[in-house]
């Protein structure tokens, strides 16, 4: 919301008032003097005129989630759990997913009410890259890194896939990383190498690494450190 809007929704301000304000500096936005009107900020800034607060920050949260098998990416179902459900209590609800996995996979989940972030996190334009452990039901074949290093085409998309990097473990394991995050990417790229994914565990978004000291099911706050590796600063 602009930074004038939020000061004219208060009681007896009119938009012209509030910009008269913000010019004069009387308006701080998370204790800096903001003489510009038209600024954007969010809702968990802190905004005061004066010494008056205008706007109480609200809490952002961002959590680690270890995904294990079985659990939906979702808020809600009726058939599946979800992993809202391995939640702590007493968090807010308006808690979202930033990068779904699917049922049966597994690995780093990243939960948060901060939507500017979690777009900084997952969008295709950002180019973050996303790091899963990748097993097969065939042996990956010797040509199957260059295509992935190439792009791979998707016909219902009609486009070709950022590079992606193929690391082979093992004859039927991979380390692969993208940079995008279309449906079912990975498995779809497999599937054009005709081969088929049988197991799928995310270990990294951009700088964030799933915590190897927390067991599937487990949840834990992000660190302040992990928080700014994908947006390091806020108004």
């Amino acid at each position: 919301m602009k930074l004038s809007r939020i000061l004219s929704n208060r009681d007896g301000t009119s938009r012209q008032s509030a910009n008269r304000l913000i010019a004069a500096g009387r308006v701080r936005v998370n204790g800096r003097v903001c003489r510009h009107g038209a600024q954007d900020v969010d809702r968990f800034a802190t905004v005061h005129l004066d010494d008056t607060e205008v706007q109480t920050g609200a809490t952002a949260h961002y959590l680690m989630l270890h995904k294990p098998a079985g659990y939906l990416s979702a808020t809600v179902d009726a058939v599946h759990p979800t992993v809202l459900e391995l939640v702590p209590p007493g968090l807010p609800p308006d808690l979202h997913i930033a990068g779904r996995l699917d049922r049966a996979s597994t690995g780093l989940l990243i939960l948060t009410n901060d939507g500017a972030w979690s777009r900084q996190l997952t969008e295709p334009r950002v180019k973050l890259p996303k790091v899963y452990r990748v097993t097969t039901a065939y042996p990956i074949g010797p040509d199957t890194a260059d295509r992935f290093a190439e792009g791979i085409w998707f016909e219902f998309e009609q486009l070709r896939t950022s590079p992606a990097l193929l690391e082979p473990l093992a004859p039927c394991e991979a380390r692969v990383t993208i940079y995008e995050g279309r449906y079912h990417q990975i498995k779809r790229m497999f599937h054009a190498c005709g081969n088929r994914v049988t197991g799928l565990h995310r270990e990294r978004m951009g700088r964030i690494q799933l915590d190897h000291n927390l067991m599937p099911g487990g949840v834990r706050p992000l660190s302040d450190a992990e928080i700014a590796s994908v947006h390091p600063e806020r108004d």
